[in-house]
């Protein structure tokens, strides 16, 4: 895919891994609807979009609402006149053992809403985003790309039943997406990065960064840059479709 003058979509382009990959990809010309909860961190986003040679709108929603997502695709097409590709980024963290053992006794659970309100936005939502596009694109005959952000956590990572159980089923749905959708000229694949500095990463304390960075093979931290330098080589390689690529440096869970 050319993306000069394409239309991207990326959920959760406030800031983070979304915001990166959104200018990235405003730097190829693309268009870009920024979809995000935070509208101060969006306007920034639609900023930084521009200034690297894009243009960009932004747009509040939540992905895990089924009529917003609906009414938000509306909007953009409204824009923009087209999608022509997604990126399911946006995703939230709600970490905790399924079973907290204290003095032999049972001290927490992973609570309901706690497994919920990670499944809602990192699993439904992709689901709700990557159907909206899909039939935007089989509408008006437009051969697109849809692009799940998972984690290596989908192999199983403690601490994060609800999360690593979320990460696994986007990475499924990318590639079962690429088999139905191919008919339609449109692919789909998942990214699944390690530890990646982001803000939220980098605000850690020095020792555990430390701590963290020694167990990865290549003894460093990956730069949102190079998640996004992953995701445009995906939008722009035709024939890349039904996979997933670890993005981790080495690292295996």
């Amino acid at each position: 895919m050319d993306l000069k003058g394409k239309t991207i979509v990326v959920t959760g382009g406030g800031q983070g891994l979304g915001r990166a990959m959104a200018i990235e990809i405003a730097g190829a010309g693309a268009n870009l609807a920024l979809i995000d909860l935070n509208e101060e961190q969006l306007s920034e986003s639609v900023q930084l979009c521009k200034d690297a040679g894009g243009d960009a709108k932004s747009y509040i929603g939540n992905v895990a609402k089924e009529d917003e997502v609906a009414a938000t695709f509306d909007a953009i097409e409204a824009d923009f006149s087209g999608v022509h590709g997604l990126i399911n980024n946006a995703g939230i963290l709600r970490d905790g053992l399924l079973i907290k053992v204290k003095d032999g006794n049972i001290d927490k659970r992973m609570s309901l809403a706690e497994w919920q309100a990670v499944i809602d936005v990192n699993l439904t939502g992709v689901f709700l985003c990557g159907r909206e596009a899909a039939t935007r694109m089989i509408d008006k005959g437009i051969a697109g790309c849809i692009i799940n952000i998972s984690s290596i956590s989908k192999a199983g990572n403690m601490g994060q039943t609800n999360y690593s159980a979320a990460k696994a089923g986007v990475a499924a749905m990318a590639t079962v997406w690429a088999k139905e959708l191919a008919r339609y000229g449109i692919r789909a694949a998942a990214i699944a990065p390690g530890f990646i500095a982001t803000d939220m990463v980098a605000g850690m304390k020095p020792e555990a960064l430390e701590k963290m960075a020694a167990g990865i093979p290549l003894k460093r931290l990956g730069e949102p840059q190079e998640v996004a330098h992953t995701a445009r080589y995906i939008f722009e390689n035709d024939y890349l479709s039904g996979r997933v690529i670890e993005l981790d440096a080495g690292l295996r869970i």
